[in-house]
């Protein structure tokens, strides 16, 4: 934190401001699978419903994963929705596709932020500039259309897509295609 205020600080002291540049830490946020979430796998996959399930029984493991990600695709499709979301306070809902404030999630595209940072704000379009990023989601183009309650200040969640996680405990937060944690990356805002 202290190094991502010093950075954006120094910034600040240009003659010209920020003018559309920041530098932020990108984390990773993904859709988890329900077919990922087995005992076999090391997940207690102990059949729970919710409120707002309709009393359908899904992994515990799996439902914990939805709260923490806001989206989960089942297996079986309930009324044609592929999709669990989780609507807080222990409670969830049916949904057609995970969404943001801005729509649909498109995966390496849609990101998400905690609040407003100068021009950094809902609605912007981003170019990252990390190598470790562009490896990760083969993409360095992103449009701030998410939130997230557990973000802090200049982080940017960058939406990976769907997969099973990548394992049991602090594992369910990866997909299981990636061991990404974060970046740090300057920002051009590019609209």
């Amino acid at each position: 934190m202290q190094r991502l205020a010093n950075e954006n600080e120094k910034l600040a002291r240009r003659p010209q401001g920020h003018n559309g540049e920041y530098f932020v830490v990108c984390t990773l946020y993904y859709t988890p699978k329900e077919s990922g979430f087995t005992f076999e796998r090391g997940f207690d996959a102990t059949p729970v419903t919710k409120r707002g399930l309709r009393g359908r029984k899904y992994p515990r493991d799996f439902l914990r994963s939805v709260k923490k990600e806001g989206f989960g695709r089942i297996i079986t499709p309930v009324d044609g929705r592929n999709y669990i979301r989780y609507n807080g306070g222990d409670s969830y809902a049916f949904a057609s596709n995970p969404t943001g404030g801005g729509g649909v999630l498109v995966p390496h595209f849609s990101a998400a932020m905690k609040s407003t940072h100068g021009s950094l704000r809902h609605g912007a379009i981003v170019e990252t500039e990390s190598p470790d990023v562009q490896k990760v989601f083969r993409s360095n183009r992103w449009k701030i259309m998410d939130t997230g309650g557990g973000l802090r200040r200049w982080q940017i969640d960058c939406y990976y897509g769907e997969d099973e996680p990548l394992g049991p405990g602090k594992l369910m937060g990866r997909p299981r295609a990636t061991t990404f944690e974060y970046a740090y990356a300057n920002v051009r805002i590019t609209n």
